[in-house]
């Protein structure tokens, strides 16, 4: 009887045993890949550290950016002067030969990018500030404008800088950008700025320098 007692005991002693063991390694594969487990808490950590960095990275590239445009001076500064950039890249454009396709790819990349950020700026405050002028005709023109940019750029990627006619599409492109940039510089944009006040052309700059930081 009491061999039997001792030998119950016993294996209750070794099930016991093996529960907490299992227990054990129950409880460490848990801490191993919970979010409440302290191996997962240093990992957890780093990652939101890296997240934390690259926001602030981001955010100083566009203070840092639009700093260099602010400095530019007024709204209408700042528009010339991305005007001449958009130009600027079509000539290094125009410079390539069809053994350059890479090269090709990464300028229009960038000159969408330009061209997108300056046509936001006129899009979402100059031009509405034209119309509430009474420029609308010259506002709504300008605006149609930016239609045909969008065409050209579409039309860029579509055919490809592999194509023989793709440096041909690029000159008629520049052009329309001339005309356009020109038609800004040298016919509304200056007459409309004449009747502004002090306030109201600070305020458009203001706008624009704001428009700018987010799509930098």
């Amino acid at each position: 009887m009491a061999t039997r007692t001792q030998g119950r005991s016993s294996n209750r002693s070794s099930s016991s045993s093996r529960s907490g063991s299992r227990n054990d390694r129950s409880s460490e594969s848990r801490s191993a890949f919970s979010w409440g487990g302290s191996s997962a808490a240093p990992v957890l950590g780093a990652a939101l550290a890296g997240v934390a960095i690259g926001l602030a990275a981001n955010f100083g590239r566009k203070a840092l950016m639009q700093g260099m445009e602010a400095a530019v001076g007024d709204w209408d500064e700042i528009l010339a002067a991305e005007h001449d950039m958009a130009l600027a890249i079509f000539d290094k454009m125009l410079a390539t030969d069809a053994t350059q396709t890479f090269k090709r790819k990464m300028l229009l990349m960038k000159l969408t990018h330009a061209l997108d950020k300056h046509a936001h700026h006129e899009e979402m405050v100059v031009y509405p500030a034209l119309r509430e002028a009474g420029i609308k005709v010259e506002a709504d023109q300008l605006e149609l404008e930016h239609g045909e940019v969008k065409t050209f750029l579409y039309e860029l990627n579509k055919i490809g800088p592999e194509a023989p006619n793709w440096l041909e599409k690029v000159r008629e492109f520049r052009a329309l950008i001339s005309r356009h940039a020109h038609m800004e510089e040298e016919e509304i944009f200056p007459s409309f700025k004449q009747d502004l006040s002090e306030e109201q052309d600070a305020e458009i700059t203001s706008l624009v320098n704001r428009d700018g930081f987010w799509m930098a």
